[in-house]
């Protein structure tokens, strides 16, 4: 046989090989794309995704065809609706909550008292998304973790029936063993003792570590636990719960925006100094969050325990402690209402002299900026503080970019000299809200979170004290700063704005 006729052979296979491998991949694209348009089918007929929300799962569908679809399935899917229907049946109803508490007024008895009577729009807003207005509380703020644990680990210790503790992330380090030391403790001294961790916060922390608790007769529950108990393996990992409460004897609770790990102490140099933001609540305003866990508990462990015996045990008469009024406000994936969102975007409109927000993340939507515009151009001060040491820079990038366009509006951008943790809200001389939302999409539509919105001219005028300390320790990011921000680094914020609804 010639040379050229082998090779013509040769040439043959190799065109037959080629065209074979051809085929495969118009049926794997073909296949993409049928795949691909059933999921946008989904994501606007059935979960009813925002147009935005598509828009970037569709780039991530088309660029990232095969891997796209994985990330979908772990991080795009909705809720499930049977998780969606666990979760409500396992609720305790707020009304069931409030008729077993005696000398709670109602809520047309609460409205028209003075503390509320100035903000009673917001207040019916909350009222309506289940945040019953709660009077006669004090309340104490902590901006340091060691501040607040000090405090804290003094409240466990005297605890005489029933410690509750919900925290997105507990690790197993120095201040996470001496909170479970006493948890310890107080659980072989007959006290009952609950405690949630999620299963994505607290991923470092291993299940021998909870289940020491457990030997000592106390009870622990993991929220959305991974498939089969493996951890690498989260069918929910897109769906955490953020929250962190601390409730003792149905008489104290904690919230804010501080968890049980060193670094939120201030322990880690690179992310030093740490500024965040907690409360402690005496007063019926510990009720909601004491409602709150117990929800909570009761989906993580499948619980069937009556709910009279819940009303009974965690829900004491309450006792006025102080003046300040606050309504409780949660928000999550199950709902598709975001409520914390309404409510501060209702507080933002309607202020009329100044608006002060905090938070480490800022990625809002359109409707978000279009408030805090408006409010600009209202003649409201309008002040937003960051960080100037990111922890995540996949979120601090497109935080960067939020921050520019809010700054070419005229809003005062304050970058904070160490790491900001704190989520806070402040408007005009009366209104402050604190808890675990930061201000991105994932806290308003993703997480499971909670807020305090707290009426009280002193409280308010107290936090604005710190506020005034943090702004002396900023730096203020005018047209010149943002225009120092390297060419890769706006590169990476757009890139990453794009996604900015899936962050």
């Amino acid at each position: 046989m010639s040379k050229q006729k082998c090779f013509g052979i040769f040439l043959k296979k190799v065109y037959t090989i080629f065209m074979h491998w051809i085929s495969w991949v118009f049926l794997g694209f073909g296949v993409v794309g049928i795949v691909n348009l059933l999921l946008l089918i989904g994501m606007v007929f059935l979960e009813k995704k925002k147009p935005q929300t598509i828009m970037a799962w569709m780039a991530i569908l088309t660029f990232l065809p095969i891997i796209g679809f994985v990330f979908y399935m772990l991080l795009g899917s909705g809720l499930s609706h049977r998780v969606k229907s666990m979760i409500k049946k396992k609720a305790i109803s707020e009304k069931d909550v409030l008729k077993n508490i005696k000398g709670l007024k109602t809520f047309s008895e609460v409205i028209g008292l003075k503390v509320l009577s100035r903000d009673a729009e917001l207040v019916k807003l909350c009222f309506d998304m289940g945040g019953y207005p709660c009077i006669g509380n004090d309340v104490k703020i902590f901006c340091h973790g060691m501040e607040k644990m000090a405090i804290l680990k003094q409240d466990l210790l005297e605890a005489k029936k029933s410690i509750n503790l919900e925290y997105y992330i507990f690790a197993n380090d120095r201040i996470g063993k001496e909170i479970m030391g006493i948890l310890i403790k107080k659980a072989k001294d007959g006290v009952k003792v609950k405690l949630i961790y999620d299963s994505i916060g607290s991923k470092k922390s291993s299940r021998r570590f909870f289940k020491k608790l457990e030997k000592a007769g106390g009870e622990v529950a993991e929220f959305f636990p991974p498939f089969l108990h493996v951890r690498s393996i989260n069918l929910k990992v897109n769906y955490r719960n953020h929250r962190k409460i601390a409730v003792i004897d149905g008489k104290i609770a904690y919230t804010g925006g501080i968890n049980i790990r060193d670094d939120h102490m201030g322990m880690k140099k690179k992310l030093s100094p740490w500024r965040d933001a907690s409360i402690r609540i005496e007063g019926s305003g510990v009720y909601p969050l004491q409602n709150i866990f117990l929800d909570d508990w009761r989906y993580a462990k499948k619980d069937e325990t009556p709910v009279e015996k819940y009303l009974k045990f965690y829900f004491p008469v309450p006792e006025p402690k102080g003046d300040v009024a606050l309504q409780v406000l949660t928000s999550g994936p199950d709902s598709e209402l975001q409520k914390i969102k309404e409510a501060y975007i209702k507080m933002i409109v309607s202020a009329k002299k100044r608006v002060y927000l905090q938070t480490p993340y800022f990625v809002p939507d359109d409707a978000f900026m279009s408030a805090l515009t408006i409010a600009k151009k209202s003649g409201v001060d309008v002040r937003i503080m960051l960080p100037a040491k990111p922890d995540k820079r996949a979120v601090y990038l497109p935080t960067l970019s939020y921050a520019r366009e809010m700054a070419e509006v005229g809003i005062k951008i304050y970058f904070y000299n160490g790491f900001l943790h704190a989520k806070t809200l402040l408007v005009d001389d009366n209104k402050l809200s604190i808890g675990s939302c930061n201000l991105d999409n994932r806290s308003f539509g993703l997480n499971f979170e909670c807020t305090a919105i707290m009426y009280s001219e002193e409280l308010t005028k107290k936090y604005l004290e710190f506020l005034e300390e943090d702004f002396m320790n900023s730096v203020v990011a005018d047209e010149a700063y943002f225009k120092k921000i390297p060419l890769l680094t706006k590169m990476g914020q757009a890139f990453y704005r794009m996604l900015s609804p899936l962050l």
